[in-house]
Order: C-alpha cells, then sequence, then structure tokens
C-alpha cells in the first residue's frame, strides 16, 4: 500500500467540503447577527414608543376628567366664546365614563362673567380652574375645538345619522359674517338672520346642518333653552362617536388619517405627546355602550328675573355650588 501523499482528486474533494462547511457556518454566523440586531432595533423603538408616548396620563384614583370646548369658529365675531362646554369623565378602573354639559349662560361669581367667556380672557387655564370650582372635580386635560372643523370631519364620514327629538323653528339663525350688517337701515336686521327647521325623526345630517341643529339658540319653545341645546349637543356627539367606532371608518387607514388631519387642523389640547399612547389605551378600554349623559338644567340652575349684571345668566339654586358637586359626584359612581 502506497504511505505518499493523497491523490490530487481525493485532496480537492476535501477542500471542497471543508469550504462548504465554513461557508454554511458563515452563513449561520450572518444570520444570527442580523437577528440580534433587528431585536436590539426592535427593543430600541419600543423603547423610544413607550418613553416617547407612554408617559402616566394624569389621574385622580384612576379617573382622568376632561375638559372639551367648542368655539364659534373663525368666521364668526367673537369667535373664541364656546358655544360648548362639556366635561367629560373617563375611569380606567370601572372602563365607564361620563358626560356632563355646562350651560355657556352659567354666571360664575369668582370671574364676575358667563363661562363662556373664560377661554376668552384666560386662555387653558382659567377655563379649566373655573370649571373645577363649579363642579368640585379636578380638570386633567383640555380640547378646544374649532365648530368649522366639527363640521368637516362629519362631511367627512358621509354625514351622521340624528334622532331629532322634537321639531322646531328658530327664525333668527345667525348667519355669519354677517354681525355688523345694518341691513340698508332695518331696524329689524332681518338679513343678519335666517330660518331654519328641524322636523323630529331619524335624519342624516351634513356637517353645515349638524352645526346648525347645535347651535340654534332661538327655536320657538323648550328647543330654544340652554338645556335643550346642551342635549342635543350631547346627542350629536355620540352620534357622531358611534359613527367613527363603525368598521367602515376605522378599518380603513386612509380614512383615519384624514380624520386625524382635519382634527389636528381645527383642535388645540394641552396633552402632551408622551401620554397619547396611555390615553388611546384608556380610550379603547372604556365601555362607550354604557355611557353616562346628563347636563346641569333646570333643577340645579335658576335664570334671576334681575341679576346684577343685567345679563341673562343661570345661578345655582342653592346661592352655591354644593349641590352641583353633589350632582357630579352621583353620576360618577
Amino acid at each position: 500500500m502506497s504511505s505518499g501523499p493523497f491523490p490530487k482528486e481525493t485532496a480537492f474533494c476535501c477542500w471542497g467540503f471543508k469550504s462548504d462547511k465554513i461557508s454554511i457556518m458563515i452563513k449561520k454566523i450572518l444570520f444570527w447577527t442580523i437577528l440580534i440586531l433587528l431585536f436590539l432595533a426592535g427593543f430600541c423603538f419600543g423603547f423610544y414608543i413607550k418613553k416617547t408616548y407612554f408617559g402616566e396620563l394624569k389621574n385622580s384614583d384612576g379617573r382622568t376628567n376632561f375638559l372639551i370646548l367648542g368655539i364659534r369658529g373663525y368666521d364668526f365675531a367673537d369667535s373664541d366664546l364656546t358655544d360648548t362646554i362639556i366635561f367629560v369623565s373617563l375611569d380606567r378602573n370601572s372602563q365607564k365614563a361620563a358626560l356632563l354639559s355646562i350651560p355657556r349662560d352659567l354666571w360664575v361669581t369668582s370671574i364676575q362673567a358667563k363661562i363662556n367667556t373664560a377661554y376668552h380672557y384666560g386662555g387653558f387655564e382659567l377655563p379649566k380652574k373655573t370649571v373645577a370650582e363649579v363642579l368640585g372635580q379636578n380638570i386633567d386635560y383640555m380640547v378646544v375645538i374649532n365648530f368649522d372643523s366639527f363640521g368637516e370631519v362629519i362631511d367627512s364620514l358621509g354625514g351622521v345619522l340624528v334622532d331629532v327629538q322634537n321639531s322646531f323653528d328658530d327664525l333668527k339663525y345667525p348667519i355669519a359674517g354677517k354681525e355688523e350688517d345694518l341691513c340698508n337701515g332695518d331696524k329689524e336686521l332681518k338679513c343678519r338672520y335666517e330660518a331654519i327647521y328641524f322636523e323630529a325623526g331619524l335624519q342624516l345630517m351634513d356637517g353645515a346642518t349638524a352645526l346648525k341643529y347645535i347651535r340654534s339658540r332661538n327655536a320657538v319653545g323648550e328647543e330654544g333653552t340652554d338645556f335643550a341645546r346642551s342635549a342635543r349637543q350631547q346627542q350629536l356627539i355620540l352620534a357622531l362617536k358611534q359613527k367613527i367606532l363603525t368598521p367602515e371608518v376605522y378599518l380603513h387607514p386612509k380614512k383615519l388619517l384624514e380624520l386625524f388631519s382635519v382634527f389636528q387642523r381645527g383642535m388645540t389640547v394641552d396633552i402632551n405627546k408622551k401620554d397619547y399612547g396611555k390615553l388611546a389605551q384608556l380610550v379603547s378600554k372604556i365601555n362607550w355602550g354604557q355611557i353616562k349623559t346628563t347636563a346641569l338644567n333646570g333643577n340645579l340652575l335658576i335664570n334671576p328675573k334681575n341679576h346684577y349684571s343685567k345679563q341673562w345668566v343661570l345661578v345655582p339654586k342653592s346661592g352655591d355650588w354644593q349641590e352641583v358637586q353633589q350632582f357630579v359626584e352621583g353620576i360618577l359612581k
């Protein structure tokens, strides 16, 4: 038997075998390196998202309170007076929500003015402080919505279904931009207004119609009161919520991006972006089918015949806010 070196063919075969093993090893190293890098990148991205968008929401024993103000829109004079004032409370423990409307004509002695002027005079801080004084509840966050954008949201959704409870006429609905029109000397200034009518029953409203429905202040009969107006505002908000939560909307990224864009243009908030993630989690956990809706109404408030301000105002029947605060505590239980 020969004891000399391996034949060339054998040496080539062994080298080829080793080369294949090295190639497989390199591929494994590359695979695991890439996998580890992807994991680290994902971890870092997740950490960034958590740090940037998942801070701790302000709350009191698990309850986070919001103040929503609706301003008239920039086509109107005194555009930063609030037509809509709504207190919203979300409880992460019970997963329940409560919505309370506050009449804009409520007189608050501490600011010597109607509550709807607080944003006009004091930006974000004064409305939060004033509503907290009235309700006895801390306000964690505030949202200011331009009604013009509110109408855009409704139009982008293709309208909302609203069940009008009572038919009503409003013969003096103000026309935007005509607040100072002298109407060619007409003493009744009729050119500043238009007549609107709503018939009882379920109907699909576009943005412009919906805004007239919730803004109307001069309707004949009970629908002309601030209390009825607050109820209509709540009704529209719930109808809008119902439409947004349909699969046709929340399962379509393009529609959601469109809505987000409109909201961005028409909303001003004091919610820090680090709270967005936790806020989204909280909103998703709330049982919106059992939301409590109510308003400060004639059981708690009264219109004094001769108020020293010489304005039409509402004040607490008891003379202070104690009964109002007890009422609010009751709906939050």
